[in-house]
C-alpha cells in the first residue's frame, strides 16, 4: 500500500473536482477524520471544499478513498483477484424473485430485494442501505430494516438523486450511500448491506482497505451494473426527451440493458441507444472505468438476461454463499433447468456480453481522462 506524504484536500480539488470528474458522493468528507474539526464541508452546489483549510490535518483519507483517485487501486484489485475485463467471477446465473409482489415492484427479476429480504430474516445483517424513491424523479439513500421497506425501495434508478438534509437540494449524487452508511454507525448496528454504482462500491472497498471506520459494518455489498447516471437538470434542460417525443409524466419506469429503456404508463417500452444517453449523462460517469462492479460480492443487472430476470455475477465467497441460500430457500428461482451444456453455454454467452459492454466503457472512459491531462 502507497501513502504519499503532505496528502491534503488540495491534490483532491486539483485532480478530481476541478476537472469535472467529482461524483459528489460525500465521502472525502464524511470519513475524512479533519471533519471532526470542520476542515471540509459540502457546498451548495454540491461540491466538496473547504471549510477551515487551518483545520485540515493532511491525513490524505479524502484523496485515498476518492473513487476517481488511482492511489489504493493496485490493492483493491489483489485483495478481489481482478483480472480484464470484469473482475473475479465465481458463477453466473439469471434469476428471478419467486415472490410476485417482489417481482411486480422490481426492473428485472427483483433478486436483490429477494435476497437482501432473505439474509435480513435470517438474521445475516440488521439492514441495507438503499435508495428508494420519493418522487417521479427523486430517490433518497435509506437504510431499509425491514422487509416492506425493502419492498419499497425496489426498482433501479439512473438519474441524480438530491440529497436534502443539510444543504437542500444543491447536494447530489447518484444516490448519497456513503454519508447514510457513516449516518447509520451512530445507531451501534452492527451488519449492513449495501447497494450501489461501480464508484460508491469501490469506495466502500478503499476504506476496508484502509480499515477506516465504519466500513467494519458492512458484511455484504451488491453492485449495480452502470454504464452512466445522469443529471435531472441535464435531462429537463436539454431536448433529450423532446427530440424522442417522451412526456416525462408519463414514465413509469427506467432500465439499462443493451439501450436505455423507458417504460410509459401506456405500456409501450422506448428504446434509446446508450450513445445519445450519453449527452445527459454526468461528467464523472464519462470518466469511470467500472462497468460490472467488479468489487462488489454480487454485481446485478438486466444485460444478458431475458425481460423479468436479473443477471447475477457472483464474485466472492461471501457472494457465492449469500446466493445459495437465497436459492435453496425458494426466495429465487433460476432461468435453465438441468441441462448442463445449456447452461454453461448460457453463462459463456452473458459473460461476453457484460464483457463487452465492460471494454466499452474503459474505452469512453480512458479516452475522457486522456483528454483531461
Amino acid at each position: 500500500m502507497k501513502f504519499e506524504p503532505k496528502l491534503s484536500f488540495d491534490f483532491l480539488q486539483v485532480e478530481v473536482i476541478d476537472k469535472g470528474i467529482c461524483g459528489r458522493c460525500g465521502g472525502c468528507v464524511s470519513f475524512c477524520t479533519a471533519d471532526r474539526i470542520g476542515a471540509l464541508e459540502i457546498g451548495k452546489d454540491g461540491f466538496p471544499g473547504y471549510s477551515n483549510k487551518e483545520a485540515c490535518l493532511e491525513c490524505g483519507l479524502c484523496y485515498l478513498i476518492c473513487p476517481q483517485t488511482i492511489n489504493l487501486n493496485d490493492d483493491v484489485k489483489a485483495k478481489f483477484q481482478w483480472n480484464a475485463p470484469i473482475g473475479h467471477v465465481k458463477d453466473v446465473f439469471s434469476l428471478r424473485a419467486t415472490d410476485k409482489k417482489i417481482h411486480e415492484a422490481a426492473t428485472d427479476g427483483g433478486v436483490v430485494t429477494a435476497l437482501l429480504i432473505d439474509m435480513l430474516n435470517r438474521g445475516l445483517i440488521d439492514g441495507a442501505v438503499v435508495s428508494k424513491r420519493t418522487g417521479l424523479f427523486n430517490r433518497e439513500s435509506v437504510v431499509a430494516t425491514t422487509p416492506q421497506e425493502l419492498l419499497e425501495a425496489a426498482g433501479s434508478f439512473f438519474a441524480e438523486a438530491p440529497h436534502l438534509e443539510e444543504v437542500g437540494s444543491g447536494y447530489s449524487s447518484c444516490v448519497p450511500l456513503v454519508k447514510t452508511i457513516r449516518e447509520y454507525s451512530k445507531k451501534r448496528l452492527s451488519k449492513l448491506a449495501v447497494v450501489g454504482t461501480p464508484c460508491q462500491i469501490n469506495a466502500v472497498r478503499k476504506m476496508q482497505v484502509l480499515n477506516i471506520l465504519p466500513s467494519d459494518i458492512i458484511e455484504f455489498t451488491v453492485g449495480l451494473f452502470c454504464m452512466q447516471c445522469f443529471s435531472m437538470e441535464r435531462l429537463i434542460d436539454s431536448h433529450f426527451m423532446e427530440a424522442h417525443n417522451i412526456d416525462l409524466k408519463n414514465v413509469k419506469k427506467m432500465n439499462v440493458k443493451e439501450d436505455f429503456y423507458l417504460h410509459m404508463d401506456t405500456g409501450e417500452v422506448v428504446h434509446i441507444p446508450l450513445e445519445e444517453v450519453e449527452s445527459i449523462a454526468r461528467p464523472a460517469c464519462l470518466a469511470c472505468l467500472d462497468f460490472s462492479n467488479d468489487f462488489a460480492d454480487i454485481s446485478v443487472g438486466g444485460l444478458g438476461s431475458p425481460e423479468g430476470y436479473t443477471t447475477v455475477l457472483v464474485r466472492t465467497i461471501t457472494g457465492k454463499k449469500r446466493i445459495a441460500d437465497t436459492m435453496y430457500s425458494g426466495a429465487v428461482e433460476h432461468l435453465s433447468g438441468s441441462n448442463i451444456q445449456k447452461l454453461t453455454s448460457e453463462k459463456e454467452r452473458i459473460l461476453s456480453l457484460v464483457g463487452k459492454f465492460a471494454e466499452k466503457k474503459v474505452r469512453r472512459g480512458t479516452a475522457n481522462l486522456e483528454m483531461l491531462k
